[in-house]
């Protein structure tokens, strides 16, 4: 066998196919910027408990190796390209020459007929707005990106590393891992301040404002103050009832507006994490009023803000009448909705499990009582019709 393997070497090396080679390329200063999406469920990483599945979005200029990357917790949309790449344009300075990818979705038509394939309409629109020329890969040709490719990697082991250091991978929000990872990226780049202070005097100007960075839909609310995008069920304020809500989706949120006035700010949630996204603060105002609705609402599961919540309602279901129990929780779960209140709620209900006492409504209120603002009591003034008959006396005099 080993002969027969030197034989064929030998063979190759005389009279074999031509190889592939690979050509060193000059990057010259502000002429590449180069975008990449890379998975980092690798970095076990969890919020409150939870496990993030998530990518980040890395961004590099090639002659200076200064990058930026960002949190994308869907996929490699346009939604998340658009928000990653002018993010890191205004935190460079500047813009460089071209931008390149790979086969992106977000950013091409991979259609199986070369000839028809081009860039998507908006992603042709977000490079013109910074005058910036896009260019790719070629498909399957992983080393032609090896300004980003390579580097990706050497990020997600820098991460794994400070991680480590920190001694933990939890994290009590996801803006705290994204400052996190911001952080080590600037630590990064402050090992480079000379070759990017050099590349930033070569790189294009910015634009005045950034451009469009999100997917609009437009969404009639529901009599049950729900929307639905993307197969996933939210809440909405109950006064947007019957209104068309115009929706900016971006990769973590959803923006809404009434014509061109803001109304609020949802959480994004995917299909496959969770199917629907209900906040009791938008409903405990009616059902406050409807107590009994609690027991049979399609979306009970969804009014528990805590663990704490659960327990005290199947400790209220338990032990007192039906409808009794569905007026104590709800009137609970409505102190708990005023703002500032839910923790310290939670508290009083969690100190109630432990001590193996009922849970009272009054109770909770009463944790309040001395943050209410009592509504100031006014004298009421009356006018004489004598006043007016002065005052249109002297009004007469005056225009004589």
């Amino acid at each position: 066998m080993r002969t027969l393997q030197r034989r064929v070497r030998q063979w190759k090396a005389i009279s074999g196919p031509e190889k592939e080679i690979i050509f060193r390329q000059n990057h010259p200063p502000g002429w590449q910027g180069i975008s990449d999406f890379t998975n980092a469920d690798e970095l076990n990483v969890t919020i409150r408990g939870e496990a993030l599945y998530h990518l980040f979005y890395h961004f590099r200029l090639s002659y200076s190796g200064w990058e930026i990357s960002q949190v994308v917790l869907g996929g490699e949309s346009y939604t998340a390209l658009a928000e990653g790449l002018q993010k890191a344009l205004w935190n460079a300075g500047g813009v460089p020459k071209t931008h390149r990818t790979d086969s992106l979705s977000a950013a091409y038509k991979n259609c199986s007929d070369k000839a028809k394939e081009d860039f998507t309409e908006s992603y042709i629109q977000l490079c013109g707005h910074y005058g910036i020329e896009p260019t790719r890969n070629n498909k399957g040709v992983s080393h032609e990106n090896g300004s980003i490719e390579s580097p990706n990697g050497h990020f997600k082991n820098k991460m794994n590393q400070a991680l480590m250091l920190r001694g933990s991978r939890d994290f009590d929000s996801l803006e705290a891992y994204r400052g996190f990872a911001l952080e080590l990226t600037e630590r990064s780049n402050r090992r480079i301040v000379k070759l990017v202070v050099e590349e930033r005097a070569f790189l294009n100007p910015l634009p005045e404002r950034k451009t469009c960075d999100y997917t609009e839909e437009r969404i009639r609310v529901t009599s049950s103050s729900t929307i639905s995008i993307k197969k996933v069920t939210y809440s909405v304020p109950s006064r947007l009832i019957g209104m068309i809500l115009k929706i900016h989706l971006y990769d973590d949120r959803l923006e809404c507006f009434v014509g061109g006035d803001y109304v609020c700010t949802l959480q994004r949630f995917r299909k496959q994490k969770q199917c629907r996204s209900i906040d009791y603060r938008h409903v405990i105002g009616t059902l406050i009023r409807k107590p009994q609705a609690f027991r049979n609402y399609i979306y009970k599961e969804e009014l528990f803000p805590t663990f704490a919540f659960r327990q005290t309602w199947d400790l209220l279901d338990s032990q007192l009448d039906g409808r009794q129990a569905c007026r104590e929780f709800v009137k609970i779960l409505y102190e708990a909705a005023q703002p500032g209140c839910e923790e310290r709620v939670n508290k009083y209900l969690e100190e109630c499990l432990v001590t193996q006492k009922l849970p009272a409504s009054d109770k909770a209120k009463a944790l309040f009582s001395e943050l209410r603002i009592q509504t100031p009591l006014l004298n009421a003034f009356t006018s004489e019709l004598s006043d007016y008959d002065a005052l249109l006396g002297n009004l007469q005099g005056g225009c004589k």
